[in-house]
């Protein structure tokens, strides 16, 4: 008799539909914003402090994971490129898509922003908002990239000099070749462990989706947000043009593949870039889901961590064409064409400085500092850019994964059994990530 509540118990969980991790992600959402909404109507300031805790201690816990994460990751790829026949074609090819559809985003961007004129008529003055904490110029990205000492890149999340000693450590290792053997098994147990502590942390994306939507909305309220309408849709539009419009173009007429399947086995990594706003905090998903896609191993964990600190078409392209044009219109600063050709080339040249972390404020200061726009029109953005930052995410994964099928198509290495049947078996953060190989000595 004691088993009746026990199989009555396994009968009701049998009947209870297991909710997808999307499906979480979106109650997340819609609960975030309501509460957000809550919060800021009735003035409930406890429940406000507790959503903006619980997105802060989400991104709190991927900025943990994400330096050692990008210095072991960029590391093994170096590494494993010896795997790959080609090896140098193939880096050389990945970087000029990688320029190539960062172009074409921010001519769309441009595009946009001149026909909507998004600040235009929103009565904004640089007292509405704050002076961001770092800037951003050319002698200051050139010269930081190399770091003054191996601690601080890590201690202060410095992204670009960890990819550089990333990178000068892997090429020495390739250099020594045999001798360096232990370092390289390291490297990978390394990199496993910490891809398993991110899988934890992906698995808190719902919560952190709430947090951070709540904190949003019930910071800055629609009131805000409302003065920002023209430009958040300009951001969101173009994203979603290069999104859905630009890469399935590129992937059906140079990849020759068909681009709803790239959407299947994509989404996963697509949706947790739009709610944790990180490309390196979803790197270690974007790779799976592009080796799913058929992409071989050895080339995709090159071509994905690589991405995730340089491929930016959401934050480096889309986003700083808009909002030079709005900052521009904002303090009455007219821009010709000599002006909208240096914001292409900035944004092509520039996009490493985004470095795959939550927000673009280094690459917007280092576009405006170099039109000689005022930099209080950094601040005014700062305002709404959580909100922004999630689509701008999203399309930054998306062309992260998309670059290496079309490069792997072409160099007739893609496995298009695997791509056609990549949603065969569904993708879950629970999953252990597959493990990276690593080239012998």
């Amino acid at each position: 008799m004691s088993s009746t509540p026990v199989s009555s118990q396994a009968s009701l969980r049998g009947r209870i539909p297991k909710v997808p991790f999307w499906g979480q992600i979106l109650l997340g959402l819609v609960l975030g914003a309501l509460l957000g909404w809550a919060a800021k109507s009735g003035d409930i300031h406890w429940l406000e402090v507790t959503l903006g805790k619980i997105g802060d201690i989400f991104v709190q816990l991927l900025m943990v994971v994400i330096a050692p994460l990008v210095f072991f990751a960029i590391l093994v790829s170096i590494t494993n490129l010896r795997n790959v026949s080609n090896a140098a074609r193939l880096a050389t090819r990945t970087l000029m898509w990688f320029m190539i559809t960062s172009l074409i985003a921010v001519v769309i961007g441009l595009a946009i922003g001149l026909l909507t004129d998004p600040g235009s008529g929103t009565g904004l003055t640089a007292a509405d908002g704050k002076m961001p904490k770092k800037h951003g110029s050319w002698l200051d990205f050139l010269t930081g990239i190399i770091p003054t000492d191996i601690i601080t890149p890590f201690s202060k999340l410095e992204v670009m000099q960890i990819v550089f000693m990333a990178v000068v450590a892997g090429i020495a290792i390739l250099q020594v070749g045999a001798k360096a053997k232990p370092v390289l098994d390291f490297s990978q147990a390394a990199l496993e462990l910490l891809q398993k502590v991110l899988w934890w942390v992906i698995r808190l994306a719902p919560l952190g989706s709430l947090g951070l939507v709540g904190t949003a909305i019930a910071t800055y309220g629609w009131d805000l947000i409302g003065k920002y309408a023209t430009f958040t849709a300009d951001i969101y539009v173009g994203c979603a043009i290069v999104l859905f419009g630009v890469y399935p173009l590129l992937l059906a007429t140079v990849a020759k593949v068909n681009p709803l399947q790239f959407f299947k086995g994509a989404w996963p990594a697509i949706q947790l870039a739009f709610v944790s706003r990180s490309s390196v905090g979803t790197m270690p998903l974007t790779q799976k889901v592009t080796e799913r896609l058929g992409v071989p191993k050895e080339y995709a964990s090159f071509a994905v961590p690589f991405g995730s600190t340089t491929k930016m078409d959401g934050c480096a392209s889309i986003y700083p064409a808009i909002a030079a044009i709005f900052v521009a219109q904002v303090f009455d600063v007219h821009l010709d064409v000599r002006d909208y050709i240096l914001i292409a080339f900035v944004s092509v040249v520039g996009s490493a400085a985004t470095a795959g972390l939550t927000g673009a404020t280094v690459m917007l200061t280092l576009t405006l500092s170099t039109l000689g726009l005022p930099m209080e029109g950094v601040g005014l953005l700062l305002a709404i850019d959580p909100i922004v930052d999630m689509m701008r995410t999203a399309t930054n994964v998306a062309g992260q994964s998309v670059i290496p099928i079309i490069v792997a198509s072409r160099e007739k290495i893609l496995d298009r059994e695997a791509y056609d049947s990549a949603t065969a078996s569904p993708l879950d953060p629970a999953e252990q990530p597959a493990p990276v190989p690593v080239a012998a000595a």
